[in-house]
């Protein structure tokens, strides 16, 4: 092979497919480890808070993670494509095991927070950098196929987490929600140091946009904490939440100023002008608000509602994940053999419409394997979806690029992930109080209160509250689908003004061969 003069070139992988499987694994792992952590705890959370007494905190083990991860994505994206990608990966999986012993070994509530967030420093790197050496490692016509597995692990961890929170709960205690990481984070590190290589080419000095990675961190802050905060634990129209919402603006408007003439911008604004990172871009921030806020209360919807426990509760969930992991797999090897990819996130987009409008008709009568039916239609046009929007932004931009525009769109779909779970429980909070106000005589009833209202509690309630609580909780959530129908159309009316670019079958630049085995990054 021949070697590029460029500074930040990166290698061709070799040709055979035992070297891209070994990297694969050590980034399916790596992305595993992000996925599965922001759903563990869904189920261990009361236990958790309850050991070391801290409800009032509960939110915060949630927050700490997503308010993190998030502020690091474009961080982790700009510095890969400047000083290469296998030291941030590295970096990024240690960090989150770092996190993972602190919490596991933390004695209270602000120890655990802290770890929490350490987790997120790094989490925010995992999902970045394996989608985007996979970038490096393999040619775009040839990249569905290992998309299609990456959004496949998204799908099990999304199902497998809250399982494995409610077993570590229930038998060797909640601790191992984070001992899990250490080994799983240690064969990511060992992937990385035995098979990725990093070009030997020399890089030069790197100028980092220090004003634009501030500025994005505290807009990203405000943002989760208002989205998180507002309509629970503040009021929307509160003088917190009202500060959040302008901090969020200012630092969002200083932050186009200053990348406008950064060297080196965090966030190039050329992206923007790119057709099909707008539209690919702007589809992921609206399937992060529907497919989180779908996840986000569904358990919670099923507990109450179907009366299950917390573990059959995610048990419930497999249809969803059964339906979207086949689906993200065939689209994949589909894009890989044939070139073409616009019409299934078309397609993706149709079927998320009707899986809402499915969900939306739910009655709290309805036999549980309907509601599995519609989960598993919700799947399907998600698997259609969700890692073929990641592959048109990578193929929209050279290589010295695609961790910068990987990020992007991350962060973005991140940022409805966030909005999504906060007006969906913002309105399923309101509704559900109204309700029960309407249907329980007597203002003073503890029926009235739903902060008090528990699976447990519930069951032990006479049949005619409990046909009252749980009508009421359907009836707030069901209703809620039905406005995410319009974001699925939306969404899908963007998504047909992609233009389908050719894949490109090759990789934008060469390097010296790598050792047998190993891949170049």
């Amino acid at each position: 092979m021949t070697t590029t003069s460029s500074a930040r070139a990166h290698a061709e992988p070799p040709t055979d497919r035992r070297g891209i499987l070994l990297v694969f694994v050590g980034l399916m792992t790596a992305m595993l480890l992000s996925a599965l952590d922001q759903t563990i705890f869904s189920t261990a959370l009361p236990t958790i808070v309850g050991e070391l007494d801290g409800v009032d905190h509960m939110l915060w083990v949630t927050t700490a993670y997503i308010l993190a991860a998030t502020i690091m994505m474009p961080v982790y994206g700009k510095l890969g494509d400047l000083i290469g990608r296998k030291s941030l990966f590295i970096i990024a999986i240690s960090l989150f095991m770092v996190g993972s012993i602190v919490g596991g070994l933390s004695q209270g509530m602000t120890e655990l927070i802290v770890g929490r967030a350490i987790q997120g420093l790094g989490g925010g790197g995992l999902m970045i950098l394996s989608q985007a050496i996979i970038a490096d490692i393999v040619p775009a016509r040839e990249r569905g196929r290992y998309m299609g597995v990456m959004g496949g692990v998204f799908a099990l961890a999304s199902v497998i987490g809250p399982l494995l929170g409610g077993w570590f709960t229930e038998s060797v205690g909640w601790r191992w929600c984070m001992w899990i990481n250490i080994p799983l984070g240690a064969i990511a590190i060992l992937s990385a140091i035995l098979f990725l290589h990093p070009n030997p080419q020399g890089r030069a000095k790197p100028r980092l946009d220090i004003a634009g990675m501030m500025l994005i961190a505290i807009a990203s802050a405000a943002l989760v904490l208002f989205t998180s905060w507002g309509g629970g634990q503040y009021e929307w129209d509160s003088p917190v939440i009202l500060a959040l919402i302008a901090v969020t603006v200012l630092a969002g408007a200083a932050f186009v100023a200053v990348e406008r003439r950064a060297g080196e911008p965090i966030m190039p604004l050329h992206m923007f002008r790119e057709r099909n990172f707008v539209l690919t871009t702007g589809a992921g921030l609206l399937m992060g608000i529907a497919m989180f806020g779908t996840l986000a209360y569904m358990p919670t919807y099923l507990q109450m509602v179907a009366q299950v426990d917390a573990t059959t509760a995610g048990l419930l969930m497999i249809p969803m994940m059964g339906a979207m992991l086949p689906t993200s797999i065939i689209v994949g090897r589909a894009v890989s053999r044939t070139g073409r990819y616009k019409w299934y996130p078309v397609a993706g987009s149709v079927i998320i419409a009707v899986a809402m409008y499915l969900l939306s008709t739910m009655t709290y009568t309805q036999p549980v394997w309907v509601t599995c039916l519609y989960l598993a239609v919700f799947g399907m046009g998600l698997g259609l979806q969700m890692q073929v929007l990641v592959l048109i932004v990578q193929n929209t931009f050279p290589l010295t690029m695609v961790g910068t525009a990987t990020a992007a769109n991350n962060y973005f779909r991140q940022i409805g992930a966030s909005l999504g779970a906060a007006v969906v429980g913002s309105l399923f909070t309101n509704r559900l109080v109204a309700l029960l106000s309407e249907r329980v005589d007597g203002g003073g009833s503890a029926l009235a209160d739903a902060n008090s209202l528990t699976p447990a509690a519930v069951q032990d309630l006479p049949q005619a509250a409990q046909d009252i609580i749980v009508s009421s909780y359907n009836d707030a959530l069901t209703p809620v689908f039905l406005y995410i129908v319009p974001l699925a159309l939306l969404s899908l009316t963007l998504l047909l003004f992609v233009k389908e670019a050719p894949l490109r079958t090759t990789l934008e630049s060469r390097a010296p061969e790598p050792e047998p085995e190993a891949v170049a990054v």
